[in-house]
């Protein structure tokens, strides 16, 4: 009979994680894996510190070297998917991607397949040894029409030192958007609480007074072009509420082609059930809300180099700024 050749790692424990137990150290570098997996891995003799055999009680130091063998598969592995994805940036600690529209970040609720996440998942599949070695990090969201760069951690560290850098509002973020109306103003700062609107079906945000929960949010925008009825806008969000854009820029009275939700002085679009494709008749090549994520920028979580990384427009948000400058000029 053939032997079956077990993966076998080497990890050198970093200062960071020096001192907790061996199932949650194991469980921070092998992401698909369950902390009960990984103390039936040590009960079974799967694991070495400094050579000698862990016990299930065993802590770890800065400096040790962890010897494991991965004698089960992983339990909470994304089911991996070929979804084409294009890639704008990667090495070993993160890749960045160029989102298409209607795509959910990752699996909610009934929805556990079709994601970035399962796609993700099946291209690092490709490249290690063993099925599930690494796991997608998700460290922040785009909607799901929203198109555009979004950066994913493939390692522990990265991924803890990114959640820390989103969380304190260290990272650059700039998008595009196609607007309904003509902004006046050549730039500005839109200064508005946002907070969950008190009715609807859906987490819906809203700027109105009585918004629940309104946290300080900030926008700054800049007009890169004005159409007969549209501007193209470059905005960049200081803070993190969600749809903040969106919900902005319909308060100041534009709010973003085919938005689906958020019309402008507060008011709501009708909602549409969740889970279905969201397209809106726009009468214009793009049938979503007009957002893209045209520009990430950020410390690299491990190096600490200033990242820089742009994500080209889509086909439809391309064809919209053509068909726009049409209709100026004919008009």
């Amino acid at each position: 009979m053939p032997v079956i050749q077990l993966p076998q790692f080497e990890l050198i424990v970093e200062r960071s994680l020096s001192g907790i137990r061996i199932d949650s150290f194991l469980v921070k570098h092998f992401r698909n894996y369950e902390s009960w997996q990984m103390q039936r891995i040590v009960a079974a003799g799967g694991v070495r510190i400094n050579s000698a055999s862990a016990q299930q009680t065993d802590r770890v130091f800065r400096g040790q070297t962890i010897q494991v063998r991965l004698i089960e598969p992983p339990n909470k592995l994304f089911d991996p998917e070929p979804i084409p994805l294009e890639l704008l940036y990667e090495d070993p600690w993160i890749m960045v991607i160029n989102k298409p529209a209607d795509l959910i970040v990752h699996p909610v609720g009934s929805m556990d397949s079709g994601t970035m996440a399962n796609g993700i998942q099946h291209m690092l599949d490709q490249r290690t040894e063993c099925r599930g070695l690494l796991r997608p990090g998700i460290v922040h969201r785009l909607d799901r029409q929203t198109s555009g760069a979004i950066v994913v951690a493939l390692t522990h560290g990265a991924h803890s030192q990114l959640s820390s850098d989103f969380e304190s509002s260290q990272v650059s973020k700039s998008y595009l958007a196609l607007v309904e109306g003509i902004v006046k103003k050549d730039r500005g700062v839109i200064d508005r609480p946002i907070g969950r609107a008190n009715s609807g079906r859906h987490v819906l945000m809203t700027c109105r007074p009585d918004a629940a929960n309104a946290k300080r949010s900030k926008t700054l925008y800049r007009v890169i072009e004005r159409f007969q009825e549209h501007s193209l806008v470059l905005a960049r969000p200081l803070t993190g509420r969600n749809h903040q854009i969106r919900v902005h820029f319909a308060h100041l009275g534009h709010p973003l082609i085919g938005d689906e939700f958020y019309k402008k002085d507060g008011k709501f679009h009708p909602f549409y059930d969740k889970g279905t494709t969201r397209e809106v008749e726009t009468g214009l090549p793009i049938r979503r809300h007009a957002l893209h994520a045209v520009r990430l920028e950020f410390a690299h979580p491990i190096t600490g180099v200033w990242l820089s990384v742009q994500a080209g427009l889509s086909e439809d948000f391309r064809e919209t700024i053509k068909a726009l400058r049409m209709q100026h000029a004919s008009g």
